[in-house]
C-alpha cells in the first residue's frame, strides 16, 4: 500500500520540479525619442519581456497548467524619489504540457514623458508560484541629453518583423509604423532578417540622404551596406523603418552566434549628419516566439 501510494507522489515531485527548474529573467529594453514639440522632455519607452522557460507552472486543472509573476516598476529622477511607480502582473497562456521547450514570454511596454536629466530604471520580477530565488532585478541608468538644435537619432529599436504601414495609435504604434519588437535585440533560429525603427531629427530638408549600417563584433567581424532614405521632413520627426539589405544576416556574413553592433548614419553626401548604435545578439540554437505582448 505505501508503495502505490509513494509512486504518484514521485512522480508529482518530479514534474513540479522540471516545472520550475529554469531561473526567472526579465528583459529590459529602453528607447529614447525627441519629438520636436516636446521642448526639454523626452518620450522613452520602456519594454518589459518576462520569458516564460523561466517561470513555474503549478496545476490548474487535471490537463492544465498556469504560471504567473509581477512586475514592479519604478523611475528615479535625480533626487532619488519616483517619477514613475507601478506593479503589474504578468500571466502566460494556460498550458497542457509544462516538458514543451518553448514558454510563450509576455511583454508590456511604458511610454513615458520625462524631462532631460539623469534617471534610474529600477525593475523586480517575482515568480508567485516559486517559493526560493524567485526574484529577478534589473537596475540601469538612464541619460537625456540629446542635442536639440543638429541633427539627431534616436535609440534603435530592433523589430521581429518588418514594421508595417498603419493609422492606429497605441502603444505598439509609432511614426505611422506598427512596432513589434524582438526583446533584447535577439535574432533566433528562423529569423534571418534584421529589421529596426528609429527616428531622425532636425535634418536639412531638400536634400536627398542616405543610409549606411556597419555591423561588428568583438570577435573581428565587420560588414558594410547602404540604403536609400530619401528627403527629411521638415518641422517634424522623420520616422526610419529600415533592415538590413543583401538578403538578411547570413547573406551579410552573420552567421556565428554572439552579440553584435550595428551602427545606422544618416549622411548627405559624403558627410555624416548622425550616428546611433545599438546591440543586437545572433542565437541560432533557440527560438524564442516573437510578438507576445500584453497590450496595456
Amino acid at each position: 500500500m505505501r508503495l502505490r501510494f509513494l509512486l504518484p507522489l514521485l512522480l508529482w515531485l518530479l514534474t513540479a520540479a522540471s516545472a520550475s527548474a529554469a531561473t526567472p529573467t526579465l528583459l529590459l529594453d529602453v528607447a529614447r525619442f525627441r519629438p520636436l514639440a516636446a521642448g526639454n522632455s523626452y518620450e522613452v519607452e520602456l519594454y518589459l519581456t518576462v520569458p516564460g522557460n523561466g517561470l513555474t507552472y503549478i496545476k490548474r486543472t487535471r490537463d492544465t497548467y498556469q504560471a504567473a509573476a509581477t512586475v514592479t516598476l519604478q523611475v528615479l529622477g535625480p533626487d532619488g524619489r519616483a517619477v514613475h511607480a507601478e506593479t503589474i502582473t504578468l500571466k502566460p497562456p494556460v498550458i497542457s504540457d509544462t516538458t514543451i521547450g518553448i514558454k510563450n514570454p509576455q511583454s508590456f511596454l511604458r511610454r513615458l514623458t520625462l524631462r532631460s536629466g539623469q534617471y534610474s530604471i529600477k525593475a523586480e520580477l517575482k515568480d508567485q508560484y516559486r517559493k526560493t530565488a524567485g526574484t529577478f532585478k534589473v537596475d540601469e541608468p538612464l541619460t537625456l541629453d540629446a542635442p536639440t538644435a543638429t541633427p539627431a537619432l534616436s535609440d534603435i529599436v530592433f523589430l521581429a518583423k518588418a514594421a508595417g504601414k498603419t493609422t492606429e495609435q497605441s502603444n505598439f504604434s509609432r511614426g505611422g509604423y506598427s512596432l513589434v519588437r524582438t526583446p533584447a535585440g535577439n535574432y533566433g533560429r528562423g529569423a534571418d532578417q534584421l529589421y529596426f525603427y528609429v527616428e531622425l531629427y532636425n535634418a536639412p530638408t531638400g536634400q536627398p540622404l542616405t543610409l549606411h549600417y556597419h555591423v561588428e563584433s568583438a570577435e573581428g567581424f565587420a560588414a558594410d551596406a547602404d540604403a536609400p532614405l530619401g528627403q527629411a521632413k521638415a518641422g517634424r520627426a522623420t520616422p526610419v523603418a529600415g533592415e538590413l539589405p543583401l538578403g538578411g544576416l547570413s547573406q551579410l556574413g552573420v552567421q556565428t552566434d554572439g552579440t553584435y553592433t550595428l551602427t545606422v548614419e544618416v549622411r548627405s553626401g559624403k558627410k555624416v549628419l548622425a550616428a546611433r548604435t545599438g546591440q543586437f545578439v545572433r542565437s541560432q540554437q533557440e527560438y524564442a516566439p516573437a510578438g507576445a505582448s500584453l497590450p496595456r
